[in-house]
């Protein structure tokens, strides 16, 4: 019978620019990478290394990704449960249960079979799998958000990685946003009224 347990999470929720990431990560029981933590309580260096070890120890991961276009077109919240469809999706093989960081819960009807599902409040802190899915999703938006540097380089996408810096804040007031932008995000509507 599958036991399998997959801990789902996201990471990029509040920046104004880049995709929201999630993925789902099913850890071997009782095994795996030692550290694992809530992806923003570790250094980049300690995420880098722990994504690696879990991508070799893991039973199964997936990545799920929401563009700004749909983040405009759905909200961030609605974006991200897709997100997080998309990684169980993305899973060789579907678990039984998922633990799901967060309050609420996303659509998990046609995954193509039953799976039961619960919302943990600071899950990423409190569960290892959870904090495994959490430092892959960080990692792969983190390194997506390095390579849109190369196309958008005036932004410092490589430095702030789409978050609301002070530095990203000046970029978007002189530049206007680039198609990485969220134009649903107050801060970068203000600044296209701006451009206009």
């Amino acid at each position: 019978m599958n036991d399998l347990v997959a801990g789902v999470d996201e990471a990029g929720r509040g920046p104004l620019a880049g995709p929201v990431v999630a993925a789902a990560v099913i850890l071997p029981r009782g095994r795996g990478p030692r550290g694992i933590a809530d992806s923003k309580t570790l250094a980049q260096a300690q995420r880098q290394r722990l994504a690696a070890a879990i991508r070799r120890s893991a039973l199964g991961f997936g990545i799920g990704w929401a563009d700004p276009a749909e983040i405009d077109a759905l909200d961030i919240l609605q974006a991200t449960h897709l997100a997080m469809r998309r990684a169980v999706l993305a899973l060789a093989v579907l678990p039984r249960r998922l633990r799901v960081d967060g309050d609420r819960l996303p659509e998990l009807g046609g995954l193509g079979g039953p799976v039961e599902a619960v919302a943990i409040v600071r899950g990423d802190a409190t569960d290892r799998a959870i904090g495994a899915a959490s430092i892959l999703a960080k990692t792969a938006r983190d390194e997506y958000m390095a390579r849109a540097d190369a196309w958008y380089p005036a932004y410092g996408f490589a430095q702030h990685k789409g978050y609301p810096t002070a530095a990203h804040r000046r970029a978007l007031a002189r530049l206007g946003p680039c198609p990485l932008h969220r134009r649903s995000f107050a801060p970068v509507a203000r600044a296209t009224e701006l451009a206009r």
